[in-house]
Parts: structure tokens; sequence; C-alpha cells
């Protein structure tokens, strides 16, 4: 039998008292818990990440679409594979300050990026929208961006909803080119 399909749990030291819980390490998470790429403020010169990805290379930025007013961009800590948001290039924290281009880019992105997740990965659903406000859990409130996560049947397993973890099998720059090959011609 292997190791990890033992009925006694591995006794290590130090690691506090025994529960018969495995572990699953992921201490690339802790810059986010920490707040790493969260600006220090509400303005654009904040630090404010959605205000500096757009300078950077579609690789460096994870960037996987360019419009116009608006870019789509894989998402940095993602709740499944393939996880994009729509985000103005203009810092503008509420939905209802967007002009009507930025709208209407915004909203066309979105069916975009819908169609490159079902072509390039079979996606059976999608979860869209905004958080508006911090109250409301907007992790970076100040720069209105939409998220796109993609689903498929049975994706929520007991990782996420007994072991708050996430199993994501692909690693984002390959997501991010698989995508930008996929997108639909505008």
């Amino acid at each position: 039998m292997l190791p990890s399909m033992t009925s006694e749990p591995e006794q290590q030291i130090g690691v506090g008292t025994q529960d018969a819980f495995q572990r699953l390490w992921t201490p690339h998470r802790m810059a986010y818990i920490q707040g790493e790429n969260k600006p220090t403020g509400p303005g654009a010169d904040d630090g404010c990440p959605f205000c500096s990805i757009p300078a950077k290379s579609d690789e460096d930025g994870l960037v996987v679409r360019r419009g116009e007013h608006v870019y789509a961009v894989l998402n940095l800590y993602p709740y499944n594979g393939g996880h994009l948001m729509t985000v103005p290039y203009r810092h503008v924290a509420d939905y209802t300050e967007l002009t009507g281009p930025e709208t209407a880019e915004l909203a066309e992105l979105t069916k975009q990026a819908m169609t490159a997740l079902r072509s390039a990965s079979g996606a059976q659903g999608f979860n869209i929208g905004m958080n508006q406000g911090g109250v409301a859990g907007a992790g970076i409130a100040a720069h209105l961006h939409q998220h796109i996560v993609p689903r498929w049947g049975g994706d929520t397993n007991f990782m996420p909803v007994v072991g708050h973890t996430r199993v994501l099998p692909q690693l984002l720059a390959d997501t991010r080119k698989m995508l930008a090959d996929a997108w639909p011609a505008a």
C-alpha cells in the first residue's frame, strides 16, 4: 500500500496534535492572504495591479485579450482553471461610472471569454459577476473587474468544500496561451 493510503496518520514531530487530517501545504497562497499586489490606497497611483498590468507583455501580465477600453486577464488567484477577469483600462471603481463604450466592450469581451473557455476547455457553465465595494467582497474595490469563472459538472468536490483547497491542473502561463489561441476573432 502507498504511504498516503495507510490507515494510520503519519507522525511528525513539531506539527501539533494528531487529528487524523492530512495537509496540503500551499505556501504560494500566503502572498494573497498577506495582501501582496493589493493597492495601498484607492488611487490609480497607489499600486493598483489592474493599472499596471496593461504596461506588461501579455505573457508577463497574463493578459489574454486587449480591447480598446477593456482587457481580459487571468486571475492570479483563480477559483477554477481558466478564471478570467474583464477589466477597464480606466481606473474606475463603480459599474455606474463606466462610459457607454466601456460597458459595451466589457460585455463583448465577457461573451468572447465564454466562447474561448468553451472551445479550449469544454466549460459547461459559468459564474459571471463583480463585487462592488469591499463590503461586497471585492478584493480590489478601487478598480472595477468582472469575473468569468468556468464551471464543469462535478468540479466542486471535497477539496474546496472540506479542505478549503483548490486543485488547479495547469500553470497560469499555459492557461493564458491556450485561451489566447482559442479566443474568437473580433
